[in-house]
């Protein structure tokens, strides 16, 4: 396993300069220059990628979106991911955390939890509810408050 996950490291590594220098000399480009591949390609290396990176290429994605170069919901889980990291909570609840006491799967913290469908849906994702049966969970907006009220209450101890 140790030597598997070696060399998806140094696969993501070689994978994250080869779309730095795209980007970088060429800005986002759209499906009809690289393809559906090639532009989800440019998303997934940048989505998994380190903060740093995630936040100079944020607004360039933002830009492609408005000019049809880049996807709405691929934007929305970038979103979601970054504000995480940056110890906000989430938009449109594509971020998914795990209890590491219980094993149990849970939607990361959102803003205003009650109206993510319709956040979700200005984006083109489907709803919270058909999302999480990936994670064989169901909506619960109430219990969705509470764990973020722990979890943020974590945070601060």
């Amino acid at each position: 396993m140790k030597e598997h996950w070696k060399l998806i490291n140094e696969t993501d590594s070689i994978n994250l300069i080869k779309i730095k220098k795209i980007l970088d000399e060429r800005g986002w480009l759209g499906q009809k220059v690289i393809g559906n591949q090639g532009n989800s390609t440019l998303f997934l290396v940048i989505q998994h990628s380190d903060l740093e990176t995630q936040l100079k290429y944020l607004p360039m994605m933002r830009e492609a979106v408005k000019i049809g170069n880049a996807s709405a919901s691929s934007l929305a889980l970038l979103e979601d991911r970054v504000a995480l990291r940056q110890g906000k909570r989430q938009i449109y609840g594509s971020q998914i955390g795990r209890d590491q006491e219980t094993g149990e799967y849970y939607v990361s913290p959102l803003i205003e939890p009650e109206k993510v469908n319709e956040r979700r849906a200005e984006v083109g994702l489907g709803t919270i509810e058909d999302y999480i049966k990936n994670w064989n969970m169901t909506w619960d907006l109430e219990k969705h408050k509470q764990r973020t009220k722990e979890i943020e209450s974590e945070k601060k101890e």
